[in-house]
């Protein structure tokens, strides 16, 4: 229920604590910290790791990151960590995972140690961390780009003037090319994958060609200092990147994804501000994870941190990890109470 309430409903831990004294039942926020990371630690990991064996198997991942504070990480003043995403592509959704991983830091080691054997494609923001990884021996993965971020600065501008004083300016221009790219391939979603491949190629390609061409031949007659400026700057630069769906039907055309599964952690931090220990960052990657991949399997996510804590201890002498097969989100074998009963 502890876990329940903070990694899936955001109530910090000191909020529970108060409406437990409410009603006369006396748990201090130390003594759930450490019930909440001994069981991630010993039990929750277990599957956890399990999930990461099904990420890197996975043809597409998605990737984010977002800073987090962590107060006791080893260094004398407080410093950013990262929290960072992994979560399977929509052509995965019989298996969908999503992956939280507690980093101390930005840089590339954190998504080289994670993403190594991973030999799908990657679709990411345009963060110069995953272009860096790019086809090392250990990551020799393809990045896609996300045509979200390439939208965003000429969404952005045409929503501040209106869409009446955005008409006929270069962001409105913009816009509504990339507008015209996302409607042709969502008529496309729910082809058959070799059949919208094909297609791709004969109706979005020409668009996405067209685009291309139409920012280096607008640059010029902006600014170089203006947000729009920056936006076509952005799109030239990633060009490469935001081709790639353009070569597998099974990539989406943005990390929408990631974003979204994020997006949790995000509302969560607002509630408890910071995290006090590297334990705690750790566990909290691993819960998170658990409850972000039961939402995405349609689990009941109280029920199943109940059967995995009642199940999982009963293995703990087990030398073969098989047994986490049959609890995995998407396991047949799952009890009927850990599977909701709608969508």
């Amino acid at each position: 229920a502890i876990v329940n309430s903070k990694y899936t409903n955001a109530i910090p831990l000191y909020r529970q604590e108060q409406e437990f004294a409410r009603n006369d039942v006396n748990i201090s926020r130390q003594t759930m910290a450490n019930w909440v990371i001994t069981t991630a630690e010993r039990y929750f990991s277990l599957i956890y790791d399990k999930l990461k064996e099904e990420i890197v198997q996975s043809p597409v991942v998605h990737a984010d990151e977002t800073p987090v504070l962590v107060t006791k990480d080893g260094r004398e003043q407080m410093h950013k960590n990262y929290m960072w995403v992994y979560r399977t592509g929509n052509m995965c959704k019989s298996k969908a995972a999503v992956l939280y991983d507690y980093q101390k830091t930005r840089k590339a080691d954190a998504p080289r140690e994670f993403l190594n054997g991973f030999c799908g494609k990657l679709v990411c923001d345009g963060y110069q961390v995953y272009h860096t990884l790019e086809k090392q021996p250990e990551t020799p993965f393809e990045v896609a780009g996300c045509w979200a971020h390439a939208r965003r600065p000429f969404a952005q501008i045409v929503k501040s003037l209106g869409s009446e004083k955005a008409s006929g300016t270069v962001a409105g221009e913009a816009l509504i090319q990339i507008q015209n790219i996302y409607h042709t391939d969502n008529l496309l979603s729910k082809l058959p994958p070799s059949e919208r491949l094909k297609r791709r190629k004969t109706l979005v390609a020409p668009l996405v060609n067209a685009f291309f061409q139409w920012c280096s031949e607008s640059e010029g007659r902006i600014a170089a200092s203006s947000e729009t400026a920056k936006g076509i700057r952005y799109c030239l630069n990633q060009e490469t990147y935001l081709r790639t769906f353009l070569t597998d039907p099974q990539i989406p055309l943005d990390n929408n994804l990631a974003e979204q599964a994020i997006r949790p952690f995000c509302v969560g931090k607002k509630n408890w501000k910071l995290i006090d220990t590297v334990h705690g960052a750790k566990a909290s990657a691993i819960l998170y994870s658990l409850v972000e991949t039961a939402k995405a399997n349609n689990l009941n996510i109280y029920q199943y941190f109940r059967y995995l804590l009642n199940e999982i201890p009963k293995h703990m002498d087990d030398t073969n990890l098989s047994f986490l097969n049959s609890m995995l989100p998407w396991s047949k074998n799952l009890p009927e109470e850990c599977k909701k009963k709608s969508k």
